[in-house]
């Protein structure tokens, strides 16, 4: 429910186009969390004013510290694995913090969780899979991890022309 309000107020949304089932809500669930979302909203927005005014106002503890970590990332040159909705907001509210950091975000999956398509869009992100989960725990950080080391020793220990005794131009 944070992240979606944050994400309301970083995207200027309403919050029935955020406000998803998370990992198991009924409709009636999902129409709570956005009412809910809405009174945030109103009761902060004299304060929404900044990037960080909205985490601060919006975001928990837990959103507080992906985002810090995602900076200290792209401070640092490493790249950072984002996983999922929650993980998606912290990293769009770190990109809006320190305008390029995203360079250093690799996103894992497209969650089903519906108001993941917009934050994407936001960060203009392409997740590895999309496996319609949206389970959490880092589960789309856990199938992506072993694409991007494959990836990696696939690029690191592919023979060059050269070294593949291949010449001249293939016809």
């Amino acid at each position: 429910t944070a992240a979606s309000a944050m994400a309301c107020a970083m995207l200027n949304l309403p919050a029935s186009q955020l406000a998803g089932p998370g990992t198991g809500l009924n409709a009636e669930g999902v129409s709570h969390k956005a009412t809910i979302i809405k009174e945030s909203l109103l009761l902060h927005k004299n304060h929404l004013d900044s990037p960080l005014a909205i985490l601060r106002y919006l975001g928990g503890f837990e959103i507080a510290a992906m985002v810090g970590s995602y900076l200290h990332c792209a401070k640092s040159g490493l790249p950072v694995v984002i996983d999922g909705f929650i993980s998606s907001v912290a990293a769009l509210s770190a990109e809006q913090i320190c305008p390029g950091s995203r360079q250093w975000f690799l996103f894992s999956h497209h969650s089903a969780e519906p108001g993941h398509s917009k934050i994407l869009q936001a960060l203009e992100a392409q997740p590895l899979v999309n496996f319609n989960m949206r389970l959490g725990e880092a589960s789309g950080a856990a199938v992506a991890i072993p694409l991007l080391r494959m990836a990696c020793a696939l690029h690191n220990q592919m023979a060059t022309f050269e070294e593949a005794a291949i010449a001249g131009a293939i016809n």
